[in-house]
């Protein structure tokens, strides 16, 4: 099973503030949506309720300590280990790690592919931050790497690439 994780962070790692995003980015939300559909997501508990609900054609997992807490139509588990158990348990073909700092942190050592939006700007008073990770040793896909420039539907210019281990 291929564990990946996506996350479009500044060019300083951030990522959110106030379990926020920091950024509209239209064409970048598309690209989220190209890449888990159909597919297992694993996010934290915060990540979760700044959604608010479970995205469509998604299976969300939810990664929690609160062993009460509850979100309808969703996979609650203690650990991010369980959240990928259960994806292989269900016979997934990949599962994707989507956030928060915490969970990305701790996926670094299991991940084998990661799809990386790096957004042309700096946050500085940014309150979460992608963990710092070398991808320079990871294969990048080329034929899957583009940029995007700003425009009305997208605040900053950024750029995609995927890297597989």
């Amino acid at each position: 099973m291929i564990i990946s994780l996506m996350v479009a962070y500044a060019k300083n790692k951030a990522i959110g503030k106030d379990n926020k995003l920091l950024w509209h980015l239209s064409d970048d939300l598309k690209n989220f949506k190209k890449h888990t559909v159909n597919k297992y997501i694993v996010m934290g508990r915060k990540t979760y309720e700044s959604i608010g609900f479970p995205l469509p054609k998604r299976t969300t997992i939810i990664v929690t300590r609160n062993s009460s807490y509850q979100a309808e139509g969703c996979i609650i588990v203690g650990s991010l280990d369980e959240a990928i158990n259960r994806a292989k348990a269900d016979k997934q073909d990949e599962v994707v790690i989507t956030g928060g700092g915490q969970i990305y942190k701790e996926s670094l050592a299991f991940i084998n592919t990661a799809y990386i939006t790096e957004v042309d700007c700096n946050i500085s008073d940014a309150d979460t931050f992608f963990p710092e990770t070398d991808f320079s040793s990871w294969k990048k896909d080329e034929d899957s790497s583009y940029s995007f420039s700003k425009n009305e539907k997208n605040e900053f210019d950024w750029t995609f690439a995927i890297y597989k281990k």
